[in-house]
């Protein structure tokens, strides 16, 4: 078993440093933004998950009709996808109703 763990780490050793980088840039880049930006910042990421539906829908599109495993996690994909896309712009909407004249 853990020569199996060393085997795999060996094979994806570009693939695990290029994650744990991302990670460090990603904490360093959010942890230097002020409080006041971090909820408009996060209402826009979230609306970048666009990707993750199109994505789900493509790998749906090239699944077996008979890998229901599949579909549903698919399905949920998009439908969890679809959530933080809708969330995103409505946390956006109403940061920027605040800041319209009365």
């Amino acid at each position: 078993m853990i020569e199996q763990i060393f085997e795999f780490i060996g094979k994806h050793e570009e693939m695990i440093f290029f994650i744990l980088l991302s990670v460090f840039v990603g904490v360093e880049v959010i942890g230097g933004v002020p409080t006041v930006l971090h909820t408009p910042l996060m209402s826009g990421a979230n609306a970048i998950h666009g990707v993750v539906i199109v994505g789900a829908i493509i790998v749906m599109l090239n699944l077996e009709p008979d890998n229901l495993t599949g579909l549903i996690l698919g399905f949920l994909a998009v439908v969890l996808g679809t959530l933080n896309v809708v969330g995103g712009f409505v946390v956006t909407d109403r940061m920027l109703e605040m800041f319209k004249k009365k």
